[in-house]
């Protein structure tokens, strides 16, 4: 039950947090009002990179947890390094491109910061930023199923003599 049960509570917190984070700096930039909008222009963009956040953050937890690698692996945890580096990279880049989309509403507090060029920027290339970022999504799912399926066949031959 735990093998099913911590992958898919991390799936839903994984993608909770990640639309929070973008409908929460849409509402604070401009309203609910707008941030619905917003959301409903860009789902094609936005929601496969929320799941794809949410797909990353399971199999974290399914490598982090070794739930589908059984307690006879010789390999150690910090076998797992690289893979909290891809999901923290892929995880910054989606929350990068989804602020994308709305910085440029806040370009009267952004002068004051010295951050206009960078509001300018983000928001001349707001969906490149997405498409990069679902990239990104798609690259760490990657990784981490190759890690995963690495880490099955280092045990084939402890699997096979049981």
């Amino acid at each position: 039950m735990k093998r099913f049960l911590i992958p898919t509570t991390a799936f839903f917190m994984g993608s909770i947090l990640i639309a929070s984070f973008y409908i929460g700096i849409l509402t604070w930039a401009q309203g609910w009002d707008y941030a619905s909008s917003q959301f409903v222009r860009d789902r094609w963009y936005v929601i496969p990179i929320i799941l794809g956040f949410g797909v990353q953050a399971a199999l974290y937890s399914i490598l982090r947890f070794r739930l589908f690698i059984p307690a006879t692996s010789t390999t150690h945890a910090g076998s797992m390094t690289p893979v909290k580096g891809v999901i923290g990279a892929s995880g910054g880049t989606s929350a990068t491109a989804m602020v994308a989309c709305c910085i440029h509403h806040v370009t009267d507090v952004l002068p004051i910061l010295g951050l206009s060029a960078a509001a300018s920027f983000l928001t001349r290339y707001q969906r490149p930023f997405m498409l990069i970022g679902l990239v990104m999504n798609l690259i760490g799912i990657g990784v981490m199923l190759f890690v995963l399926y690495r880490e099955r066949q280092k045990l084939q031959p402890v699997l096979l003599e049981t």
